[in-house]
């Protein structure tokens, strides 16, 4: 009896471990960014002077206001920003994820906030909707180079 009792916590065991592997892969990080739609009918998002001209006044305000030595960046870091269908920014993501990503981010909302222009939103079939506006910086000892 003893032995068909180790022998059913075993079983239950294996079958935990296999749902906890199996779930990590369902919820693992997903890196790539989705491109956005392209066609006769879509529109994205833009910004007054251009993509060019939001990412300079966005790293503008992060080393205006973010005191950057806090989170000792090094590498590339990828901003995914939403802009909703009144062309304001109202989430952003940033990967890869690292220590202190949720109070970066609060920091990284402030910046955006500062930035002066308001995005045009992205529009389909002429009907203003929800987009993403991907941004690759590289940091670098207290500089930043952007894609």
């Amino acid at each position: 009896m003893c032995r068909n009792d180790f022998l059913l916590t075993m079983k239950k065991y294996f079958l935990i471990l296999f749902l906890l592997l199996l779930s990590g892969k369902a919820f693992s990080q997903e890196t790539a960014v989705q491109s956005q739609e392209t066609g006769n009918n879509y529109q994205k998002a833009e910004f007054p002077g251009g993509d060019e001209a939001f990412q300079q006044e966005f790293m503008n305000m992060v080393y205006s206001y973010i005191d950057m030595a806090l989170y000792a960046i090094q590498g590339q870091v990828t901003f995914i920003f939403n802009i909703d269908t009144k062309g304001k920014i109202n989430k952003i993501d940033v990967l890869p994820k690292f220590k202190n990503n949720e109070m970066f981010i609060d920091d990284m909302k402030y910046a955006a906030k500062k930035v002066k222009g308001k995005w045009s939103p992205a529009t389909r079939n002429g009907i203003p909707v929800d987009s993403k506006f991907v941004m690759k910086v590289n940091f670098k000892h207290n500089t930043y180079d952007h894609d």
